[in-house]
């Protein structure tokens, strides 16, 4: 089977970097937008364009039903998510194969099972996969109280229809627990629809680890080597880097494989990224969830291996095996990707939209930018405020270091603020250089007064 025409369902810089990879693929691309995209750079780079909704994301890239109609109006015969938006919705995907439509992903059932963390916490125990200790599907406060007396505080109330923070609530002890689980019940139910809870016992000190993997509809999975995402901002990624350094070559193999076991045992295809959490002090690992769709960070894994992944998609959709066995995935160097956001450190990383009056990015060996964004571009407050991932190579981790703190220096914007003054502070930490880190630790030094962040742009 080839793909003709891809329908790409999404904006910003991963929607361009679809597009690239289509072209590339000689498979042509519409791209589907909302009002407040119309003048974007990807869509002035599709073959086509068409609007899909209004600039609310409710009414534009989250209506599965607008963007399949459009597919299906524009001649499309396969449909790219992205991230985020509809990414990970099973039912996209189901409404593509009703209507004939190649969903560039894996196949809804999958979606839908490691979609539910609780599901996916039952099938990564079936494969053999460690998982932190909690308790699944918590009927109610009583039976919170209960599981958590038994696991020992402190725990964690998190969401199990969704993720990224939302939904999560660090419980102290006994007292906190009512209230604890009424917001995270409510911000559940707000974010996802569905405020069911699970628990899990706190990891005092962690590092976030997650592994790529790629698998084909022949039965073939392999691993794409592992990015250390533990500098996070209340549960987002900052700064993540591969391959993970300052843990044991043997905890690190043995995530490598558990993540290929997973995807086995439920028939992955497609590229999907498996997460699990480091505790630092028992030196052992847990698994945390699956994402069943393209990750922003899938750039460090890119230059690690030289392995295109959103290339791997097109293929992998289109029924072609694996073009590599895993003995045949190689690693190089080091790769640390810094995420640069409309945003105000200053105060309080609140978003900051606007024109861009001036871009001038860094270039030259080792280094990698995926952006839309341009001088006179102007960024929506609708959307998340990612302007783009700025990416070095390096032989070695120290001066890949070196290399990303000169990028940032010599990154230039104007006419919004960014976490560019942030990201440099951060990177000159010498915690950081050491590996001294772990997923509190960005939120330690900020609450500390240690990072200080001046104001950039002209806002």
């Amino acid at each position: 089977m080839t793909l003709g025409r891809v329908f790409v369902a999404n904006r910003g810089e991963i929607a361009l970097r679809v597009i690239r990879a289509c072209r590339a693929a000689g498979i042509g691309t519409v791209i589907g937008v909302s009002e407040a995209d119309r003048g974007s750079l990807p869509a002035r780079m599709a073959d086509r364009a068409v609007c899909i909704g209004p600039a609310p994301a409710t009414a534009s890239y989250l209506d599965a039903e607008a963007v399949v109609t459009a597919a299906l109006g524009t001649g499309c015969d396969a449909l790219h998510p992205g991230y985020g938006f509809l990414a990970e919705n099973a039912a996209l995907a189901e409404m593509c194969a009703r209507h004939g439509i190649t969903f560039i992903g894996p196949r809804p059932e999958t979606i839908r099972a490691l979609g539910d963390k609780i599901a996916a916490r039952t099938i990564a125990r079936k494969a053999g996969v460690p998982v932190v200790p909690g308790r699944d599907r918590l009927a109610d406060v009583a039976e919170a109280l209960e599981a958590a007396g038994a696991i020992g505080y402190r725990v964690l109330l998190k969401a199990a229809a969704g993720g990224g923070g939302r939904g999560m609530q660090l419980v102290p002890d006994a007292a906190a627990m009512p209230a604890a689980f009424a917001t995270a019940s409510a911000e559940a139910r707000a974010a996802f629809g569905d405020g069911t809870l699970y628990l899990e016992r706190h990891v005092a000190r962690a590092r976030h680890v997650e592994v790529q993997v790629l698998g084909d509809r022949h039965g073939a999975v392999i691993h794409l080597g592992e990015r250390d995402c533990t500098l996070q901002r209340r549960h987002q990624k900052i700064v993540e880097e591969a391959p993970a350094r300052h843990l044991p070559a043997t905890l690190v193999a043995a995530m490598r494989q558990a993540a290929v076991d997973l995807a086995r045992a439920v028939g992955y295809e497609n590229a999907g990224t498996v997460e699990f959490i480091v505790d630092l002090d028992a030196g052992t690992f847990h698994f945390l969830e699956v994402n069943t769709r393209i990750q922003v960070e899938h750039p460090v894994t890119e230059m690690l291996t030289g392995v295109d992944i959103v290339a791997a998609q097109l293929a992998i959709a289109a029924g072609e095996p694996l073009a590599l066995r895993q003995e045949e995935v190689a690693f190089r160097g080091h790769v640390i990707e810094c995420r640069i956001n409309a945003e105000a450190p200053a105060r309080g990383f609140t978003p900051s939209p606007g024109r861009i009056t001036a871009w001038n990015p860094p270039s030259g060996p080792g280094i990698r930018l995926d952006t839309h964004c341009h001088a006179g571009c102007e960024v929506p407050p609708f959307y998340d405020s990612l302007l783009g991932k700025l990416v070095v190579a390096a032989a070695d981790r120290p001066s890949a270091i070196g290399r990303m703190r000169d990028a940032l220096e010599r990154f230039e914007v104007a006419g919004v603020e960014t976490t560019i003054p942030f990201l440099r502070a951060l990177l000159a930490r010498p915690e950081f250089a050491a590996g001294e880190v772990d997923t509190r630790w960005v939120e330690r030094v900020m609450a500390a007064g240690e990072i200080a962040c001046a104001a950039e742009g002209e806002g």
